[in-house]
This record gives C-alpha cells, sequence and structure tokens, in this order.
C-alpha cells in the first residue's frame, strides 16, 4: 500500500521545521509554473529566474508565516510577485561593470508588464492603491496586480468567490474616482480648466 503523498501544507509544516527534502519537493511541484507565470510579467527571464529563486529563499526562511488559511499556491504567487517587484526596483540602480557592457551593447526596455508593475508600486496608481481599505487592496492586488483568478484568490484570502468579485469591483471604482481627482487637481495646478 502507497502512503500518499504530503499536501502542499503539511510539506510548508516540514520546512518550517528545517526539513530540506520537504523544500525540494516544493520546488518539484511549483517551479514550473511560477516560473512560467513570472515569465508573463516581464520579458527578462533573467529577472524572472531570480525572483524565483528568491522565492523559494523566502519560503526556506519563512515557511511557518503560512497561516493554513488558503492555498498553498496562492501563497507562493505572493511571495514571487513580491519578489518579481522587488527585484524590478532594484533594477532602476546601476548595474555591475560586468552588466553595463552587456547593456551597452543592447539597451535592456522594460516590458509593459514591467512598466506597469513600476508604475504600481510608486506612481499614482499605487497611491490610489494604497489609500483603499486593507480588504479591498487585498483583493485587488491578488486579481489584477498578481493575477490570479477569482477562485485563486478567494482561497489566498479566505473569503467567498462572490465577495472577492464584490470588493475588486468597489476598488476600481474607488481607485477610478482618487485617479480623476488627482488628475483634475493636476490639471488645475498645471492652470487647465
Amino acid at each position: 500500500m502507497d502512503t500518499p503523498a504530503p499536501s502542499d501544507a503539511d510539506l510548508l509544516a516540514q520546512v518550517a521545521a528545517g526539513d530540506e527534502r520537504a523544500l525540494r519537493e516544493l520546488v518539484e511541484r511549483h517551479w514550473a509554473w511560477l516560473a512560467l507565470r513570472l515569465r508573463r510579467r516581464t520579458s527578462d527571464e533573467e529577472l524572472a529566474a531570480s525572483a524565483l529563486q528568491d522565492t523559494f529563499v523566502a519560503v526556506w526562511r519563512s515557511a511557518g508565516r503560512y497561516r493554513g488559511d488558503g492555498d498553498v499556491g496562492a501563497w507562493l504567487w505572493g511571495i514571487a510577485i513580491r519578489r518579481l517587484v522587488s527585484r524590478l526596483r532594484v533594477r532602476g540602480g546601476p548595474p555591475p561593470v560586468s552588466d553595463a557592457i552587456a547593456a551597452a551593447l543592447a539597451p535592456a526596455v522594460l516590458s509593459a508588464e514591467d512598466e506597469l508593475l513600476l508604475a504600481v508600486e510608486h506612481g499614482d496608481v499605487g497611491a490610489a492603491l494604497r489609500g483603499l481599505s486593507p480588504e479591498l487592496r487585498q483583493a485587488i492586488q491578488a486579481t489584477v496586480v498578481d493575477g490570479l483568478t477569482t477562485r485563486e484568490a478567494a482561497r489566498l484570502l479566505g473569503i467567498p468567490a462572490g465577495t472577492v468579485k464584490s470588493r475588486v469591483r468597489l476598488a476600481k471604482v474607488r481607485m477610478r474616482a482618487q485617479l480623476l481627482a488627482g488628475a483634475a487637481a493636476d490639471r488645475a495646478t498645471e492652470g487647465w480648466t
């Protein structure tokens, strides 16, 4: 009689206890789909690979923080997308010498998704996002920014899918109003009427 494979949550508990084999099992289960989703967010393969590696280092260090109230895959994706955004932020600094030569030969161009992630973090969209209540912000980040399905976001947040949809709809209305108000204020300060 074969022993059933441990669940992802069981593996995370083992990782939290320092079990490297459990971490390897999680990596084997989730590496490919996480890599694919990260590559959809950036045209830079190296950036996606670094973010993915950072993800599993973070899992090793913080597996005990998983509360068990959502899907492990959604939890991993949340870490992965935050690692990618962090890497994009760092990318703005001066490149190392070896990368400077490569950059001179073929300058890196941010993809539309890279620019969107940076705008969400640092631009007007980021300010509008931060102005939302935590519940609305979590729903919009999970579905729109992180690209989770409504079902995945519901599992991650521990709420019904209908609630996720309602929160996303309300968050969009509030963000739109805040962005329009900000644009109107900008036009007024620039002398537009």
